[in-house]
């Protein structure tokens, strides 16, 4: 048995030996060498600092861009049948306040005082009848149906004049 630990020995310390030279690792010591005498290279500097400016917008009170322009008769203006203008010395209502596009109608109420129209929008359900004024274009409601209500709204020309413009604000269906 003591012959067998000295074979045991001598071939452990003949393994280790093999290990301990570094003579496999030269090209690898050149390589670096060559890469550490390189010239350094240079770190862009960091981008400008960009001032964010906020963005006010305003053009909330007027037609949607998602929405399909109303088309307006010119006939009427032509012909100068009769001057349109707004009246400016009324008082204002407080659905006027709203835009018109905010507005759906939802249904109707009749009873022995008329027929009104319910319009959601504006922050809540309102009740409207003929000659009441809603959006911020003028616009006066001129008829109540079951399916809609009818509106003439007073809008600028862009020549210093005033055209009426009709638009019809439908039932909205159940969905």
């Amino acid at each position: 048995m003591k012959r067998s630990h000295y074979v045991l020995t001598a071939v452990l310390a003949l393994s280790l030996t093999g290990c301990g030279s570094s003579d496999g690792f030269a090209d690898l010591q050149v390589f670096m060498d060559e890469v550490r005498s390189r010239p350094k290279g240079s770190i862009e500097p960091m981008p400008k600092e960009v001032v964010y400016e906020p963005f006010t917008y305003v053009a909330a009170t007027l037609r949607s861009p998602f929405q399909p322009p109303v088309k307006i008769e010119l006939s009427s203006r032509e012909k100068g049948s009769k001057d349109i203008e707004p009246d400016e010395t009324r008082v204002k209502q407080f659905l006027e306040g709203f835009n018109i596009e905010s507005f759906v109608m939802v249904g109707t109420l009749s009873n022995e005082a008329g027929t009104y129209a319910l319009l959601r929008g504006g922050n809540g359900v309102h009740r409207v009848r003929i000659g009441d004024y809603l959006g911020g274009n003028h616009g006066r409601v001129t008829a109540i149906t079951t399916a809609g209500i009818e509106v003439i709204e007073i809008v600028s020309d862009g020549d210093g004049g005033w055209l009426e413009r009709p638009r019809t604000l439908a039932l909205q269906e159940r969905s």
